[in-house]
């Protein structure tokens, strides 16, 4: 994927974010706020708001999913070893 590719994703993401902490019935996106990045921040590198994506992606998955097995999940787990390895793989400059 490119990187505008990213941030375009990166945006959608952000909104559901922004949509779910409105309706109030979600947990707090801490992981990803600690982060410090979001979609307009078109400076930072592809591989941190690659990062940033899993991140979020696996806290959205993660509210949204009854329980580790189900099909949300499972994909709340995967989305979190996709960061982990995206941040050990040296691309994220803390």
């Amino acid at each position: 994927m490119h990187k505008e590719e990213l941030i375009q994703l990166h945006t959608l993401m952000a909104q559901m974010k922004k949509f779910f902490e409105k309706s109030g019935d979600c947990a707090s996106f801490n992981i990803y706020e600690n982060l410090g990045i979001s979609p307009v921040h078109v400076h930072r590198s592809k591989a941190e708001h690659k990062h940033a994506i899993f991140v979020l992606g696996s806290e959205i998955a993660h509210m949204i999913s009854e329980d580790d097995f189900s099909g949300v999940g499972r994909t709340s787990i995967r989305m979190n070893k996709l960061a982990d390895k995206t941040f050990n793989e040296g691309q994220i400059i803390k």
